[in-house]
């Protein structure tokens, strides 16, 4: 007998490795495909990538947060049949993650997003996408069809740009608002820094914002005929540092859609997304990328899942690397996690076909990593499953 059922994704992926020539197509390894996808980028894009804010201890918190809990697994039981799916927000999900809200995909691929889509769709694995995405939302959303899908906001000083977002991704069909609140300015970033590189001026990630009628009309000229006019008018309208609690008020009476609230590191923070009407929260510092020296996000979550109490979903992203790490958030009380990096790493080193991969290999890390605990669902996890390092 074997150590599987064929039929897993787990013992799939392995089957389509181990019997190939050649081996897999791109690293399984987290830590080598980061090293091909920066090998394969030009100096810019690579720190953009690789980088977080200041001497990167928030980035680096996020993985040492991980190493912090060990797995307990229970034994002999039947874990022969295995499922993944949650359900968040009314909408299952084959898979317990979804793709990060990663803006700018094109300094990774040329087709950037547009790439991205396809192999999540072909999957069926959701996706979260940016405000500041190389391509239109609503060229994204024709690609997903009917995967799982969400749109980042990033708050515009403009309201009517806002406005005009939130109507358009109303309108494409997605199924949530994320309304990222952790960014009243852009972090210090110094690798960007030193090198003097902030893609949005050079007019990428802007795919959304040339693209929309009440941007548009904050112009003298299209971007098409005054390109340099619109990246400054960017500027000028991006973000909103005066963003309050009221705002999210607002927005949550402005959509029928459910809004996420994604940036909290503190429960108190928690309870008054949900006081002002949020549908779920998402815990997350940015991967590191905002503020240097921040709690990890791992370290925020079970608080921040205790003083929800199963109230709204509870979300969670920054410094996933591998299907077993989005199974140690589960288990602290996540519904579902959002990965970042890798898929990046993967649309950097090979297009569509590398996040497909990527996506591949998460799903059969997952499904190996979940029947190796003694669960045969996702929704059998929880604290009970870990041990702080030291308490064991």
């Amino acid at each position: 007998m074997g150590d599987d059922f064929p039929d897993s994704h787990g013992q799939t992926r392995r089957h389509e490795v181990f019997g190939g020539e050649d081996g897999p197509d791109l690293p399984v390894r987290y830590e080598d495909l980061e090293a091909a996808a920066l090998e394969a980028m030009e100096e810019g894009p690579a720190g953009y990538l690789a980088g977080g804010a200041g001497g990167d201890r928030t980035m680096s918190a996020n993985r040492e947060a991980f190493e912090r809990w060990r797995i307990v697994p229970r034994l002999l039981r039947d874990v022969s049949e295995r499922d993944l799916s949650v359900e968040v927000l009314g909408r299952t999900f084959e898979v317990p993650f979804m793709l990060a809200p990663l803006g700018i995909q094109t300094i990774l691929h040329e087709e950037g997003e547009l790439a991205t889509a396809r192999a999540a769709a072909d999957l069926n694995v959701p996706v979260c996408l940016s405000s500041v995405a190389s391509n239109p939302m609503e060229e994204v959303s024709d690609i997903l069809g009917d995967t799982p899908k969400w749109f980042q906001l990033y708050w515009s000083s403009e309201p009517a740009i806002m406005e005009s977002f939130v109507g358009r991704a109303e309108d494409a069909g997605f199924d949530a608002i994320v309304l990222t609140v952790d960014v009243p300015t852009l972090g210090w970033r110094e690798r960007d820094l030193d090198r003097g590189y902030l893609p949005q001026l050079d007019g990428e990630g802007l795919g959304n914002y040339f693209s929309d009628p009440a941007f548009r009309a904050g112009l003298d000229a299209p971007p098409e005929e005054d390109p340099q006019a619109a990246i400054d008018y960017w500027v000028d309208v991006f973000g909103n540092p005066a963003l309050d609690w009221d705002d999210l008020e607002d927005l949550v009476a402005m959509t029928d859609l459910p809004v996420v609230v994604k940036g909290l590191l503190h429960s108190d923070d928690a309870e008054e997304a949900i006081a002002r009407g949020a549908d779920a929260v998402a815990v997350s510092n940015h991967g590191g990328r905002q503020l240097d020296g921040e709690i990890a996000a791992l370290e925020a979550l079970p608080g921040i899942v205790d003083q929800t109490v199963g109230r709204v979903p509870v979300t969670f992203d920054s410094g996933i690397r591998r299907g077993s790490d989005v199974l140690t958030a589960l288990a602290l009380g996540a519904d579902a996690a959002m990965i970042g990096r890798p898929f990046a790493c993967g649309l950097a080193v090979a297009g569509e076909a590398g996040v497909h991969e990527v996506l591949r290999n998460f799903r059969a890390d997952l499904d190996v990593s979940l029947a190796n605990t003694g669960r045969a669902s996702v929704a059998d996890l929880d604290r009970s499953l870990l041990r702080r390092t030291g308490e064991l």
